[in-house]
């Protein structure tokens, strides 16, 4: 090996080797992600040739500080380590782990294994005495603790001596607690930093309720305002719902506006899609002004944080051909060869009222800053909630640059990606700065499906980095399931939606008042969608299922254990109709267990085996279940209990546990 080549190796002396660390995306190429206090467990295997003592820390920061907070690694077995700690702000942190031989401890290891076995230690306490001698040094350079430097030349000059065993020995325990505080890290060996995004509270546990506001009069012939759906908040918060979506509030194209039903002929009055972004007043910065004006969405801001709602915007990143993007960057869309502007399509269907952006144009750069600055300034505007159309027709690198940029300046903003598409796409797209993610829950019916796809999202290595947020319904999506399941199907999604997952939201209007019919079969878009028109609804009908939505929004708010995804157990039955499952908090002091009928036609019964370990129950005492949909109270014993749902009367329980 030549000299060259021996550089290349760094401190040879650094002899600990730290390797397997947890949890990290792609080995530390992506941040994890947590909320305040969420705890981090973190293990790694970490050792060194020989037998010489090793010791280790985990070093964590927020990023941007020079000081890193420093906690003691715990050792398990065959060279397994583990430490837990929390972070507390909203922002980008780091954390990385340090290990290094400890000559110190490995000394006094030794020592206490000659002086037992009776031989002459006189040159080993010497060798302790340089030893102490350097922890003294060490002491005395950090100039903090200025009686621990003396106390430590003290023993120095005790121990030099090499005669007195019974010094050593009175002194054993004072020097472990003192040399502890200031190891020899010469050769210390420390790991890359591993990123941590510490997102705000509502992302790890919000509950949303999508509207239009053009469709909040009451009168389909009267275009609804932002003050209008100031009049909805109210009865919104009312049902426990913390977050508020728009879909796109800005100005709308007149060329090729779609329909209602989708038409690809407007008719006059037509109101157009919202998704069909820009024209003469302007494009994503502007606001449609049948809505109201600027202090009008500012009004709206205001009166939804007094009540504890956040207000969403979507971003769709798509131009109408009215857009003012269109005149002032033609180079910003591909260009077809007879001169015009490709429009969307996925053939056969054709969106001619869609122009997508081409993130290959040779501006790419001009491209990236403009519509970063489109979050930015709705930021500057108060939102902080923010939900994306189809992240995933547009460059995946764009996001990270994107979503960096915005929580630079915005720790606490909230990015919801709604890419229904392949799974890697859309766990890259987490990866990238998604906090939260629409899912596949939409499409999973059976037992076995929930039970894979769950344990999936919060047992696998995706729970790292993968929120899930849970919708029923979407105004683009009317599942079969809800289509012919009737009542019993919509209050059954709701609960499941409400309960697997922390986060869940529903099409608001639609899913109060069971909208069921598709615009033809085999479809999942919507009779007279809001999409192309605005409707008038009625929430005073006996069927509205607000009552429902607000007692599982209570419910929710109540037991921390609703408040997280992970946390989940699935519990076998013997009926494939028949889904158990539990989630609890670490502490154990709350445990909700819930049993849901899938079968949305008729009365099933069976039994469930409960996991009583992981419920914290003991099998030869009796367990109370308070359901708290019906207020009714049971009183179960051991692992095997039978349960017996009519849809009809309710498809689900909703128990939390408590030991008699």
């Amino acid at each position: 090996m030549n000299h060259s080549s021996l550089s290349a190796i760094g401190e040879g002396r650094s002899r600990v080797v730290i390797e397997n660390v947890q949890p990290t995306v792609d080995a530390g190429r992506f941040a994890i992600k947590r909320t305040p206090g969420e705890p981090i467990l973190v293990t790694a295997d970490i050792f060194a040739d020989g037998h010489d003592v090793v010791r280790a820390q985990i070093l964590h920061r927020q990023q941007g500080e020079s000081t890193w907070q420093v906690e003691p690694l715990e050792s398990l077995v065959n060279d397994a380590w583990r430490a837990e700690f929390t972070l507390m702000e909203v922002g980008r942190h780091e954390f990385a782990l340090r290990g290094w031989v400890d000559g110190f401890v490995t000394w006094h290891r030794d020592l206490k294994k000659r002086i037992a076995a009776g031989q002459d230690v006189k040159i080993d306490l010497q060798i302790g005495a340089k030893l102490i001698g350097e922890a003294a040094d060490r002491a005395e350079a950090v100039n903090v603790h200025g009686q621990d430097a003396a106390r430590l030349r003290h023993w120095q000059e005790l121990l030099a001596q090499g005669n007195d065993v019974a010094a050593y020995q009175t002194a054993a325990d004072e020097l472990d607690e003192i040399t502890a505080r200031y190891p020899d890290l010469r050769y210390a060996t420390t790991s890359q930093p591993f990123g941590v995004i510490v997102d705000s509270e509502r992302a790890r546990f919000s509950t949303w309720y999508e509207l239009f506001p053009r469709s909040t009069t009451g009168d389909e012939s009267k275009h609804g305002m932002f003050r209008d759906v100031i009049g909805w908040l109210p009865r919104i918060a009312e049902m426990g719902f913390d977050v508020v979506y728009l879909p796109p509030i800005h100005p709308i194209g007149e060329q090729f506006r779609k329909g209602k039903n989708n038409r690809v002929t407007a008719e006059p009055g037509d109101v157009g899609s919202p998704w069909a972004i820009g024209g003469a007043d302007g494009g994503h910065k502007a606001i449609l002004s049948e809505l109201g004006t600027l202090d009008d969405f500012h009004a709206l801001l205001a009166a939804a944080h007094t009540r504890g709602i956040d207000v969403a915007l979507d971003i769709a990143f798509q131009c109408s051909p009215d857009h003012p993007y269109v005149k002032e960057h033609p180079e910003w869309f591909k260009q077809r060869p007879d001169g015009t502007i490709q429009y969307a399509e996925n053939p056969p269907k054709k969106y001619q009222d869609i122009y997508p952006f081409d993130f290959e144009t040779s501006d790419w750069q001009g491209l990236w800053r403009e519509l970063t600055d489109v979050f930015l300034y709705w930021c500057e505007q108060g939102v902080r909630v923010f939900r994306v159309d189809n992240p995933h027709t547009k460059a995946l690198p764009f996001w990270e640059f994107c979503i960096s940029e915005v929580k630079a300046q915005y720790p606490e903003a909230i990015f919801l990606s709604e890419a229904f598409t392949r799974p890697k796409i859309m766990y890259r797209l987490a990866k990238l700065g998604f906090t939260q993610s629409y899912t596949y829950f939409t499409w999973r019916n059976t037992k076995q499906e929930f039970t894979e796809y769950l344990t999936e999202l919060t047992q696998t290595p995706v729970r790292e980095f993968f929120r899930p947020n849970f919708w029923p319904n979407t105004p683009d999506i009317l599942p079969e399931h809800l289509q012919v399941g009737g009542r019993p199907a919509f209050i059954a999604r709701l609960i499941l939606a409400g309960t697997l997952s922390s986060n869940y939201g529903i099409y608001g209007p639609a899913f109060e008042n069971m909208e069921h019919l598709p615009r033809e079969a085999g479809s999942e878009e919507y009779l007279d969608s809001e999409k192309y028109q605005n409707r008038a609804w009625d929430f005073t009908g006996p069927e509205n299922l607000g009552g429902v939505i607000g007692a599982l929004n209570r419910i929710r708010r109540q037991n921390p254990a609703l408040q997280y995804t992970t946390g989940l157990t699935f519990h076998p039955t013997d009926n494939e109709h028949l889904l158990c499952y539990s989630k609890s908090t670490a502490d154990g002091c709350n445990r909700v267990l819930v049993v849901v009928n899938l079968n949305f036609y008729g009365e099933e019964q069976g039994f469930v085996d409960l996991n009583l370990g992981e419920l914290g129950l003991s099998g030869d005492r009796p367990y109370q279940l308070h359901d708290l949909l019906n207020d009714a109270t049971f009183h179960w014993q051991g692992q095997r209990n039978f349960v017996k749902l009519e849809p009809a009367a309710s498809p689900a329980h909703i128990f939390r546990i408590a030991q008699a």
